[in-house]
């Protein structure tokens, strides 16, 4: 069995990183340096002088973006600082290639001070299509999200939030119809209050789950608890558990229909999985060790399960939702990435399963499914010109089928 690890360093060592830049023209004459260069260069500065917008035909800022971290939230090794964080910038801009066909950059910041990270991601804004936030802990990572959406008019999108909601809320759709429940009946514990936990609440919200109780550490999220909270946990305690449900993870999960764990490693036992509604639908993403086992939780009673891990049925991958979701952003020149565009991915990742291939344990497509990125971005750009968002009115079709172009080749 290979030890990823040792290959990983090798490689990483051997290629002096993951990423190169490669000019699109030729520069084998004088006539290619002048006009790659100077002084044709000089033309096209002149109509982007004149139109600021020309900036988006005229250069890469159509279809670049950069993936900035501070390296405070890195995987599962937390706050290793920016230099170390590169690595992992750089894998997430090699999947935005391979499976969005997005051109990207990293960007690891050398500060933790909210108010620097923000003001220096806005006076970057004018050569970039967007930014994709990356590994920024909790709670900064919420509020920097926030200004930058006030500051700016292109695609604002942290990864470990919004990415990891959209592919949750996809095996949601597809394991509801395994089980016949509605969203609009359903009862969800999720467990974990960080980026990821309280995006995926908010956006199950926003489909029409109507209970959820969002944990912590001390358990049970409620309005008037005072401790262990933080300004967005006061937030979403405004938002959800409609019951004001008090108590720890295992009190409150009892009854419920779905877990989604954001957690940590054996926080979730065979007893409270017993303990749930009929055919509990468990998603233990906690990596690499999970909340609880497939194979425990399927012992214990539940219907479907789903892991962070590719090893296990119906991995959670944000592969899956943010190379698509920024290729149809970009295409159509949208201001931002809402939550129509987040829901409209969620569906379209969902579809791709068709119906006669749906099972317990095939709830998602694979993550080097080429065919996601397209239906993805089309899905995207849609909802985009639907909610009025986008300056370029794209089709449905005529954004499929540029995606499909670059992605599937």
């Amino acid at each position: 069995m290979m030890d990823y690890n040792r290959e990983a360093l090798r490689i990483h060592k051997e290629k002096a990183g993951k990423l190169e830049i490669i000019s699109k023209i030729p520069l084998k004459t004088k006539d290619d340096l002048s006009i790659g260069y100077t002084p044709g260069v000089a033309e096209p500065c002149r109509y982007i002088h004149q139109d600021k917008s020309l900036v988006y035909d005229y250069t890469i800022k159509s279809n670049y973006i950069a993936v900035v971290s501070d390296g405070t939230a890195v995987l599962g090794l937390g706050d290793i600082g920016p230099e170390a964080s590169l690595p992992v910038m750089e894998g997430k801009c090699i999947l935005f290639k391979e499976f969005g066909a997005v051109d990207a950059v990293p960007l690891c910041l050398n500060t933790k001070d909210t108010d620097e990270i923000v003001n220096i991601i806005t006076k970057l804004a004018p050569a970039f299509g967007g930014f994709s936030l990356e590994d920024i802990s909790a709670p900064r990572c919420f509020e920097i999200e926030r200004r930058l959406k006030q500051n700016l008019d292109i695609p604002i999108f942290h990864d470990d939030q919004h990415g990891t909601a959209v592919v949750v809320l996809a095996a949601i759709i597809n394991a509801l119809k395994i089980v016949n429940k509605k969203f609009a009946e359903v009862e969800i514990v999720v467990n974990g209050a960080g980026a990821a936990g309280v995006s995926i609440t908010r956006l199950l919200n926003k489909f029409g789950v109507k209970n959820i109780v969002l944990c912590d550490t001390q358990g049970a999220i409620y309005q008037g608890r005072s401790v262990g909270m933080n300004s967005e946990k006061l937030l979403i305690a405004k938002e959800t558990n409609i019951r004001n449900e008090k108590g720890s993870l295992q009190e409150v999960l009892a009854g419920k229909d779905i877990f989604i764990g954001v957690s940590a490693p054996g926080t979730v036992t065979k007893e409270m999985i017993q303990s749930m509604n009929k055919e509990p639908l468990v998603f233990a993403l906690a990596n690499p060790i999970p909340e609880i086992f497939p194979e425990e939780a399927k012992a214990a009673g539940a219907r479907i399960v789903g892991t962070g891990r590719s090893d296990f049925p119906n991995q959670v991958n944000n592969v899956l939702a943010f190379p698509g979701i920024f290729r149809g952003a970009l295409d159509v020149r949208a201001k931002e990435i809402n939550d129509e565009m987040k829901i409209a991915a969620a569906q379209a990742i969902a579809e791709v399963i068709k119906d006669s291939e749906l099972n317990e344990d095939n709830l998602l497509p694979r993550s080097f499914d080429k065919n996601v990125g397209p239906r993805v971005a089309a899905a995207v750009a849609q909802a985009a010109v639907k909610s009025g968002v986008a300056r370029l009115p794209l089709s449905y079709e005529e954004e499929y089928e540029k995606a499909a172009r670059l992605i599937i080749k």
